[in-house]
């Protein structure tokens, strides 16, 4: 269930509720996400604060950190990305299962943050896709959280065959992803 005690879309009764195969399977992986954290600067502190009691990031379900992106649905990339680390970013991303989403928190993993130089990716959207932006130098958890609702959110609405449309991989083929 959602923040607001919103019943998934179906019809229910005494005892009983009905949806599509659709609905329940995004419902399940939007409350099962296991994050891949690639922290490199100060948002990944943020994220550390995020992840202690004060703000629980378990109790939307997703507890359980992955370090392998094998085993990883959510990657989220906070702080500054080096151009040398960007072949490293890609591969990672890569390396994750489908279905996957990205979480870009912090100014600099957004748009560069102020390292406006030629060092600095402006922007990881340049090498891979972007669900989710969290602005902010650095982000408050609460941003970080809302960020993670957004992504439960689209988890939760995205169709079961859209990772095989046309679009899709003409967005992945614009990334120089197969």
């Amino acid at each position: 269930m959602s923040e607001t005690n919103e019943i998934m879309e179906g019809l229910g009764g005494q005892g009983y509720h009905l949806t599509t195969l659709d609905k329940a399977i995004g419902y399940a992986r939007s409350h099962s996400l296991w994050p891949l954290p690639f922290a490199t600067s100060c948002c990944g502190i943020e994220f550390m604060a995020t992840m202690a009691p004060n703000y629980d990031m378990s109790r939307f379900g997703s507890e359980r950190l992955s370090f392998s992106p094998r085993q990883s649905d959510l990657l989220m990339v906070m702080g500054t990305i080096a151009k040398k680390m960007g072949p490293i970013l890609k591969h990672v991303y890569e390396q994750m299962a489908e279905p996957k989403w990205v979480l870009s928190v912090g100014a600099c993993a957004c748009s560069g943050g102020i390292f406006d130089t030629y060092s600095v990716f402006q922007g990881i959207d340049k090498i891979i896709p972007v669900d989710v932006y969290v602005p902010g130098c650095p982000p408050r958890p609460e941003m970080i959280l809302e960020g993670l609702m957004k992504i439960q959110d689209l988890v939760r609405n995205e169709p079961l065959r859209r990772r095989n449309s046309e679009e899709y991989k003409q967005l992945l083929a614009g990334y120089h992803i197969e």
